[in-house]
């Protein structure tokens, strides 16, 4: 009883393979070369001819490796958790307008780095011969390390440039994100000559500021002294959030250390929507991310990645830092 229906099914299947094969081979012709259009249309097996196209191919590991200098070891996934400090225009709040809220989270991040694999043109003139950029593609993704909600999302390039004459600048290392707010960042920093120590972390300093210095009266300091910080962070994370980072590496035997620090300062920038402009502007980023080598008891070692990131955003007159760290271990 049933045999009628296979055999039905079977030549469904059929016919289903057959024009997915006439699909497929006039897809095939539409992408092909003109002397292989030409073959097919005699009968051929058509064979597109590849001597003229230019893929993006990569260079051999090794060769690769040096060519994205000091970006060499980011390649993979970091996983690991932070700290997140901002400050937000609060007009919206149930009890009547404010002037601003801080808002406190532990994070989880992952961050991902896939190599862009062959060179990047970029042409010179005036003097400048054509030099030659590599470099990586990225996704961060962070989340309240509590609750899981979604904090951040960030698409991107980091680039090795080498040094120019025109204009004149050393070796550098650029970041290039986009952020779903509305923001497009370009920062760019000279490349620092790699540590055989652990990093030195420099404070930051969260509290807002103007023309004048920090601000300091109370109405502004309430929401810092009123916040309530996640588990496992103490109130002097609350005025540097790198303690977070010299915490996280008591008790390490860290080898080397590689710096990669980058501003949106002397060239680069903050793009906005107007939206952000009018609000919450984003104003300046300034980040440093350190690639440690972490050497075990038996000898065995890890990598490491920890950075600092402060954004100022500028609203009611006032400069706010917004103050991210994180420590990540490469997967």
């Amino acid at each position: 009883m049933n045999e009628p229906d296979e055999e039905i099914r079977a030549g469904t299947r059929r016919g289903f393979l057959h024009g997915a094969g006439v699909a497929a081979g006039a897809a095939a012709l539409l992408g092909a070369e003109p002397s292989a259009r030409a073959q097919a249309a005699k009968g051929q097996p058509a064979a597109p001819e590849r001597k003229n196209r230019r893929d993006r191919a990569s260079a051999p590991a090794d060769r690769a490796l040096t060519q994205l200098g000091p970006l060499r070891d980011l390649g993979g996934v970091w996983v690991g958790t932070g700290f997140n400090l901002i400050s937000l225009p609060d007009f919206d709040n149930p009890e009547g307008p404010q002037p601003f809220r801080v808002k406190l989270n532990s994070t989880h991040e992952t961050l991902e780095f896939q190599p862009i694999g062959g060179n990047v043109p970029n042409r010179g003139s005036t003097g400048q011969k054509d030099i030659n950029i590599f470099g990586f593609t990225y996704l961060q993704r962070i989340s309240d390390r509590l609750s899981n909600g979604a904090l951040h999302v960030e698409p991107g390039l980091w680039l090795h440039v080498p040094a120019t004459s025109v204009p004149a600048q050393p070796e550098t290392v650029v970041r290039q994100g986009s952020i779903p707010h509305g923001t497009s960042v370009l920062a760019q920093g000279a490349v620092v000559k790699p540590l055989k120590t652990p990093p030195h972390f420099h404070a930051v300093d969260s509290t807002p500021f103007n023309a004048k210095g920090p601000i300091t009266g109370p109405a502004y300091l309430a929401p810092f002294d009123q916040a309530t910080l996640p588990p496992g962070f103490g109130p002097p994370f609350l005025k540097n959030p790198n303690l977070a980072l010299e915490a996280a590496i008591v008790g390490q035997n860290i080898v080397s250390t590689e710096v990669l620090s980058v501003s949106t300062k002397g060239g680069g920038g903050l793009v906005n929507i107007p939206f952000l402009v009018a609000n919450a502007n984003a104003m300046q980023l300034d980040a440093i991310f350190w690639i440690e080598t972490v050497e075990q008891p038996d000898g065995t070692q890890f990598m490491q990645l920890q950075y600092t990131q402060t954004v100022i955003l500028s609203f009611l007159n006032i400069s706010w830092p917004h103050i991210s760290v994180a420590t990540l271990v490469k997967q």
